[in-house]
Order: C-alpha cells, then structure tokens, then sequence
C-alpha cells in the first residue's frame, strides 16, 4: 500500500524525458489544476451516456467520483486512472429502459458489477495471463466493434431529429481534432458538444425551464434496482468488454511509466467492479478506465495519483449541483446525434484496433470465423427468446465470438486441421515486433 507522495524536483517543472511518477506529485496548486484538467477529460463521454440512456446526469457524476476515489483506494494508490461512464451499457439500458423500466436496467447495471468483482478476484488469484486464454485479442475486439456498430441506428434516430445541428456538431469534432494541438485537440469531443450546443440554442432547439427552476445545491436522485431475469442476459457481454477496457488500461499505464503493473491487474478489474456494483445501487450508469485521462497524461506527464484524487473531489462537488445537471439534459437530440455518429464509430474501430496492436492472423480460418459471424449478428441485431430471457444482437455476438472460437481451436486440435493455439507470452512476443 502507497499513501501519500513525493514532491517531483522543485515541484514546478519537468526536466525533459522525465516524468511524474503515481507516487510523485507536482506542487499543489499544479496538482489541483492537472486534476481538473482530468474533470474536463472525462466531461464530455461521461454525460454522454446519461443523455442517451435517460439517466439522472448528477447521478452518473456522483457514482463516477465516488468510484474513482475507490479504485485509487482497491488498487493501493499505485494505478492512477478516472472511472467515468462506460458506453458498453448503452445498449442494455436503451434496451431495458424502453421494456421493462429505469430500476430493471440499475439492476442490470448492478448484476454487471458483481460479475466483474468475481473476474477481478480471479484474475487476482491466478494471475493476468488467464485473461488472455478465454479472451485473445480476436474475441475481445470483435466484441468491442460489434458493440458500435450495434449503436449505429440510434445515432441516426437522433442525427435525422436536427440534421442541422447534428452536422454542425459532427463537423466541428472533426476539425477541433486536426485544428488543434495539446489538451484542446484531445477535448474534441466535449468542444464539439459546446459548440453544437451554441448552435442548437442559437437556433431555439433547448429549453431552460428546468434549468431556472432547479437549485444550486442539492442531492443527487437515487433509483434502487430491482433485478428482471429477462434482461440480464443482454448485459453479460459488458462484462468482456470492461475487462478489455480495465486490461488496456493498466498495460498503457504501465508502458508509459515504465513500471511493472501487472499485480495491479485483478485489483483494478475489482475495483471497477465495486464501482459499477455502487452505481447499480442508486442509478447510476456503469462505470470504466477512461482512454480520454490517458490522453491527459500522456500530454502532461504527470501521471501523479493526486491528481486523480483532486478530480474525484471536484468531480463529487459538483454533483451536488442539481442546477448543473438540468444543464446538462438540455443538451439537444441533434448535438447527440452528431457526436455520436464519430463516437460510436470510434468504438467499433478500437475493437479493429485491438486486432491490428496485437497483429491478428486473418488467414488463419479460425480467426476469421470469430471475427465474421458475431460482427453480422450485432449489426443486425439478431435477437433470441428464450421463455422470459430475451437475447438481443450484443449478447448473442459476444456468446458467438467465445463459442466459435473456442470450439473451433478444440475441434482444430482434435482434427489437427489447424495451426497450434500460440501461447499468451508468444502473442505477446509477436506483438512487440
């Protein structure tokens, strides 16, 4: 266990090629303003899931921090990391809410959590590379893809509500991300909101009653879950994907500290499983690492947990803000739809991406299988009842993926019809070069 820090040199500078280490910290006033550098990191994706899912934004927000000073506490204040909304619930909760209620996707959310607590556990006890024989890198990024592409439609139900706006959204992320370079180039997303925004309300698209008429202070509003056995199998396959999510995580940190973090594996699987547990108990949306911190690191390097502890406060601050998060629900269906027309995409092309960084061999018919099928049967949502369990185009796609593969590669075997299963350090190994 590390608690607290050393100052880095004189607390005011970086030498060059040097970094802030997770047990080092800048100067105080520094530290505060790298943490809320780390707040306006995660803005934008954050509150994008509760605007798309009908979730209580200041909800999301206080399940968010609160699982962020959690994570830092599990994982020994050694894995610096936010844990903002995770975009692999999307679906289950558009899903769910629209059948069976706003308490039955918490309960969902809630069942998630526990699942991923158990996986963290394991992984803690057996060790990281057991991740790598259930999942190789062809399954896990096929079920990250499939999940985006899965999404699509519902971009365009909201892209085609303002066309207008959505485009303007659309257009702006796209240049804010070339135009600029730094922390301003990384925050496309959440400028391209705001200025979608602007447009919309130049436009009279938002409303502001309910902005006038909430207060400065005030708790968040909490739902208690209640648990459907018909919609549980539509949130297993989240399951995979937070653990891909949690695995890339520490494995960027890691390479980017220069420090051996793998024993800080099963502790960070359970950590966000605590988290998203938590936020299932009072509705709040699921949590996740978030990709958009690494980018903040990666610019300031400063990879200082006391960073993430000032975001965690700031973060918990303002979710007592109901005034704040009526704000935030003003956001127009067209602004939506515009930024996430590239954002689902962007999902769907970190699942591709998986594929190329750990150099998947397509030629082999195996993972050309496991890649094929599940993609067709989440982008047209193939959807299986079976009594009161409803399987839709995600859960279907992930069963397929772990199936296909795994039957495959022991009939292959049985058969000697194909090429030998390469081992988690060859993989590895053939990945380095």
């Amino acid at each position: 266990m590390q608690w607290g820090w050393t100052k880095h040199g004189d607390g005011r500078s970086i030498a060059p090629g040097a970094t802030v280490a997770p047990g080092e910290r800048l100067s105080w006033p520094r530290t505060i303003g790298i943490g809320a550098q780390h707040v306006v990191a995660m803005f934008g994706a954050t509150f994008l899931v509760p605007l798309l899912t009908g979730f209580p934004p200041s909800t999301t927000l206080f399940f968010s921090a609160v699982g962020t000073i959690g994570f830092l506490l599990l994982t020994g204040n050694r894995l610096p990391s936010y844990l903002g909304s995770s975009f692999a619930f999307i679906a289950p909760i558009s899903a769910v809410t629209a059948s069976q209620g706003h308490a039955a996707a918490v309960g969902g959310i809630f069942v998630t959590g526990v699942l991923l607590m158990i996986v963290g556990a394991v992984v803690h006890r057996a060790g990281p590379r057991r991740i790598d024989v259930v999942m190789p890198p062809v399954v896990t990024g096929v079920i990250v893809a499939l999940i985006g592409l899965n999404l699509a439609p519902a971009a365009w139900g909201n892209f085609q509500q303002s066309p207008s706006t959505a485009l303007v959204t659309l257009v702006s992320v796209v240049l804010v991300s070339v135009l600029f370079r730094g922390i301003l180039g990384r925050l496309s997303i959440l400028v391209g909101v705001v200025l979608g925004y602007a447009f919309a309300v130049w436009r009279g698209e938002v409303d502001f009653t309910k902005v006038d008429e909430a207060g400065w202070l005030g708790l968040p509003e909490f739902t208690a879950p209640s648990f459907e056995p018909s919609v549980l199998g539509l949130f297993l396959p989240v399951v995979f994907v937070l653990v891909a999510e949690n695995v890339g995580h520490v494995k960027s940190v890691a390479a980017m500290t220069g420090q051996d973090l793998d024993d800080r594996m099963g502790r960070a699987l359970f950590a966000d499983g605590v988290a998203t547990t938590l936020a299932g108990t009072g509705g709040g949306s699921g949590t996740t690492t978030y990709a958009e911190n690494i980018g903040v690191m990666a610019a300031t390097r400063v990879y200082s947990t006391a960073a993430y502890w000032v975001a965690g406060v700031c973060a918990l601050l303002l979710s007592f803000s109901p005034k704040f998060g009526e704000v935030i629900n003003t956001v127009p269906p067209g602004v939506l739809g515009g930024v996430t027309t590239i954002l689902y995409g962007m999902i769907a092309v970190l699942g591709f991406r998986i594929w190329v960084q750990n150099r998947v061999d397509f030629a082999d018919p195996v993972n050309l299988t496991t890649a094929a099928v599940p993609l067709v049967i989440g982008v047209a949502n193939y959807t299986w009842v079976v009594g009161e369990l409803s399987f839709e185009g995600i859960a279907l796609g992930t069963g397929a993926a772990l199936v296909v593969y795994h039957g495959m590669r022991a009939i292959g075997r049985w058969r000697g019809t194909t090429r030998p299963t390469p081992s988690p350090a060859e993989e590895h190994d053939g990945a380095a070069r």
